[in-house]
Formats: structure tokens, C-alpha cells, sequence
């Protein structure tokens, strides 16, 4: 094969058809739109597109010449073909059936914690979940099998590490190991909840940032980016050396709490401590609220909060309560007492990480609460049965749906985080 060739008189000779060059100066051809062979093929824009797309080109393609210039650069016998970007034939030909690309190079899979969630993702964008198993052995060793192929895919894990906390995180920690080792092209790791979270700072001595540690975890891995809902805070998207994206299920409880405006009448949103009142602020101004109020806390441990002074008018009025997550429920269960004591008509209790462990259940049973709204970022499963008549469960598969899209075929998210409340602080 002739691997050198002259760089004179070769600029306005093309290869058409987007093949390859080959067989020296006998295989390139100055080929236009129709008429010339590169070894028994037609060549030109139409042979491109008909072949790619399985259609006729569009009129304006008709008659134009995918050209190839030869550019020196890496010496004589090293010189190489550059495609010029204004007759691109393939990337044109992609763009017709990019959906249909765009599609086959997807793959979303679901961890255990997350499988309802994941298919209602799915049903979403239309495709089917990516099929995987997750084994535990006997002496609690865990075990991905992929059963696709992921060579080259675009691949999201979908998991949320709930409890239990430890084992959840190192199935997804398997989970991305086991994609980076099939080759997969780009591995997205989709929190629906993070836990660990709330370890995001030192406030006392000889205690570590473990939110930063299970950061580095996911990054070492071998993850490419991070698409989180509602953070504990903020500032965790930091500790991450990654491309994150936090999305906020506040239109969610828009759209849900706007369909009811009407029944809940003189509103006031109560945030349950300082930390959140930012986030209460944004949501008095979406739903159209007349007041807002605050409760002042100190929180003595996990599971023990100690609620002070409240700030505000609540008395006669609807109280909406709305968090970024319920564990033990402690912090909203007190917070209700106080309002109901200030002559608040009745409670309403929201949060998108039902978590729900310890007392919770027991605590948001209680009579000062007249419903409960959480998202299935966490499955709950059988143990929300006594509060089940008061409980709203709405599902934020569309919303992670449509990021994972975007993520996939290069779109902006700025669209999701319009009519947002913003993050706790």
C-alpha cells in the first residue's frame, strides 16, 4: 500500500462518502455528489446518507462534495487527513437519526435500593432498565453481573444509599467498578438520596467529614459525574472532583401543593429550623403563601432536638413545613408542637428524603400532623402502614428522567432548576 503521498495537488481532491483513504492515489478520487467509485461503492453526500439514514438527503445536501485535504504536519510519511467541518457528511447524517443513536448508546441501571424509582425513570424516557444482578454472599461480599453489553455506552447508575447506608454505598461503589471494567464510555452516578450527608463539616473536635469521604470514594471508583437531588447542603457538590448536578425536587411539590391551593387556604410557610429558612422563603413565593415563618433549634443528638422560640404568625393558618429530608423526625415532630401551641389550624409535613427511621413512623402518627408528603427518592416499603392514610407519595421520576436525557445528548439543565426553591445551607 502507497502510505506516502505528495501533498502537492491534493487540496480539492476529496474522499467521499465518508470512507477511509486507501489504495494510495488509485483509491481517491475527486468524487462529487454522485458518479464516482471507491472500490465499487458510490460515493458522494446522497451513497453517505442513504447509507446512514436509510433516506433520501434534503435538497440543500443534493449536488454538495464532502472534501478531505491532505495537511502536512508530522513529516513526509506521516501526514494526515483532516475532514472539512462545513461538508461533514457523517455528523449530518447523525444529526438526522441522532435519536435513534442517541438511544442505542444509553444505558441506565438501577441498584437495589432504587429499582421502583429506576422503571419509573425509564417509563420516562421510553426505554427499557438495563439489566444487571447484584449477588450477596454469605459472608456479605457483594457481586455485580452485568447482563448488557456497555461497551462504548453512555451508562447512569441509579442508587440511592439509604439503609442500609454501608451496604447500599459499596454496591454502588461495585457498580461503577463493574461498568469501568466493560468498558463502558461514561459512567454517571444518579443520587436520588446521598447519604452521609449530614457529615459535612467538623462541628466538634476529632470527628471526621465523612461526606467528603464516600466524595473521594465515588471519584476513585471511576465515576464520571454526579446528578444529585436535594443535598443536606449546598456546599457538598464541592467535595466532589467531578462534574456534579444538583437537581431540586421543588417543583414536584409546586405542581402537587398549586393542584390544592384552593383547600389549604391562609398559608404559612414554617421552616423548621434557620438552616432551611431560605429554602421556606422560596417556596412561600411559588405557591403564592401570604406568610412565612421560622423556629429557632438545637439539636442535643441523632435523634433528640430541642426546639426554642418561633418567629412569625401561625396562628389560624394552614402550616406547611418543608425539608430536604425526615430520619427520625425529630426536628418536624417538635416544630409542630410549637406552631399547633401558637394556634396553627392544622400541620402539614414535607420533606423529599423520607428516610424515616427509629421513632419516625411513630412520631408523624401523631394527631398534630394532618398529612405527610415525601418523594420516593427512598424506598420505604411496608413500614409507612401507620401513617399511610395521611401520606402523599410523589415520584420525581420524570424529573431525573429528563436530566438523565439532557446528560446524555449534551443539553443544557438550566431549564430544571427554574421555579426552584433553592438548596438548604
Amino acid at each position: 500500500m502507497d502510505t506516502e503521498q505528495s501533498g502537492e495537488g491534493r487540496a480539492g481532491e476529496g474522499r467521499a462518502g465518508g470512507f477511509p483513504p486507501s489504495q494510495g492515489r488509485a483509491a481517491i478520487t475527486d468524487a462529487g455528489a454522485s458518479g464516482s467509485q471507491i472500490e465499487g461503492k458510490p460515493s458522494g453526500v446522497a451513497s453517505t446518507w442513504n447509507e446512514r439514514t436509510g433516506s433520501n438527503p434534503p435538497d440543500e445536501l443534493r449536488g454538495t462534495r464532502n472534501t478531505w485535504g491532505l495537511e502536512p504536519g508530522m513529516g513526509a510519511s506521516s501526514r494526515f487527513w483532516k475532514r472539512a467541518p462545513e461538508r461533514d457528511v457523517q455528523r449530518q447524517a447523525d444529526t438526522a437519526m441522532g435519536s435513534e443513536r442517541n438511544n442505542y448508546t444509553l444505558k441506565v441501571f438501577a441498584g437495589r435500593s432504587s429499582r421502583e424509582l429506576a422503571l419509573r425513570v425509564m417509563d420516562y424516557i421510553g426505554q427499557p432498565l438495563g439489566q444487571a444482578r447484584t449477588t450477596v454472599f454469605p459472608d456479605g461480599e457483594i457481586l455485580v453481573k452485568l447482563e448488557d453489553d456497555v461497551r462504548g455506552r453512555d451508562c447512569f447508575v441509579i442508587l440511592s444509599t439509604c439503609e442500609p447506608v454501608n451496604e447500599n454505598l459499596f454496591e454502588l461503589l461495585v457498580f461503577i467498578d463493574c461498568l469501568r471494567r466493560a468498558s463502558a464510555a461514561r459512567v454517571t452516578v444518579v443520587l436520588p438520596y446521598f447519604g452521609y450527608a449530614r457529615q459535612d463539616r467538623k462541628d466538634e473536635g476529632r470527628v471526621p467529614i465523612t461526606a467528603k469521604l464516600v466524595a473521594n470514594l465515588i471519584t476513585a471508583a471511576g465515576a464520571d459525574r454526579v446528578l444529585a437531588v436535594d443535598l443536606h447542603a449546598a456546599q457538598i457538590q464541592g467535595f466532589f472532583d467531578l462534574p456534579v448536578d444538583h437537581l431540586s425536587a421543588t417543583p414536584v411539590f409546586v405542581k402537587y401543593f398549586n393542584s390544592i391551593r384552593n383547600e389549604l387556604g391562609e398559608l404559612c410557610l414554617v421552616s423548621p429550623d434557620v438552616g432551611n429558612l431560605k429554602v421556606a422563603e422560596g417556596m412561600q413565593e411559588l405557591l403564592g403563601a401570604e406568610h412565612l415563618a421560622f423556629i429557632n433549634k438545637k439539636r442535643l443528638s441523632g435523634s433528640l432536638v430541642k426546639t426554642g422560640l418561633i418567629v412569625g404568625e401561625v396562628r389560624d393558618k394552614t402550616v406547611l413545613m418543608f425539608d430536604d429530608m425526615i430520619s427520625t423526625a425529630g426536628t418536624v415532630y417538635e416544630a409542630a408542637k410549637v406552631v399547633m401551641d401558637h394556634g396553627a389550624k392544622r400541620v402539614i409535613a414535607a420533606a423529599t428524603h423520607g428516610v424515616l427511621v427509629g421513632p419516625a413512623i411513630e412520631r408523624l402518627s401523631s394527631e398534630v400532623f394532618s398529612q405527610v408528603v415525601l418523594t420516593n427518592t427512598v424506598a420505604i416499603g411496608p413500614r409507612i402502614k401507620p401513617i399511610e392514610h395521611k401520606l402523599k407519595m410523589l415520584c420525581v421520576g420524570e424529573l431525573l428522567g429528563e436530566a438523565i436525557t439532557r446528560i446524555h445528548t449534551n443539553e443544557s439543565l438550566s431549564k430544571l432548576f427554574e421555579d426552584t426553591a433553592g438548596t438548604k445551607r
